[in-house]
């Protein structure tokens, strides 16, 4: 297993600059805590994943759980998606091969080849907007100018 005491500093890992401490700013200048964090932010702060057990039935923390939710509600919207216009033209196929007037494809084509990657495309950018939410609620950051990179 990996050390992982570089994330353990007792003091938040801040630096002696940071807004938390006085590190040799004027009096005048304001010390703040960065913001008030969630409860649930507070406790992914305080979680090691990496000696975290990774359970896909199981997760062992709040944000894997949700996270998880997020992946499996996706992934049944994209099965209705992609396999339901096919299931839908076995068990109906009178229904599902009618022409559409306008565009003079039957139903099934217009829906396998226009619904399925256009659901992609609107599943994809509904996780991206699910996946910021739930950053954003445990004080998950992905700062790409930062030294961590």
């Amino acid at each position: 297993m990996t050390d992982n005491s570089s994330h353990d500093t007792g003091d938040g890992g801040r630096a002696p600059s940071d807004a938390a401490t006085d590190g040799g700013r004027a009096p005048s200048d304001a010390a703040t805590d960065g913001g008030v964090a969630s409860g649930a932010a507070q406790t992914h702060r305080q979680t090691d994943y990496l000696s975290s057990e990774v359970n896909i039935l199981s997760p062992s923390t709040a944000y894997m759980r949700e996270h998880l939710r997020i992946v499996w509600t996706g992934f049944v919207i994209w099965a209705v998606v992609v396999f339901g216009p096919v299931t839908a033209t076995y068990l109906a196929p009178g229904a599902m091969t009618v022409t559409m007037p306008i565009i003079g494809f039957p139903l099934h084509y217009f829906l396998i080849a226009i619904g399925a990657p256009g659901g992609a495309l609107i599943l994809s950018a509904w996780y991206a907007k699910r996946r910021d939410e739930l950053d954003n609620k445990y004080g998950i950051e992905h700062d790409v100018s930062g030294d961590n990179a």
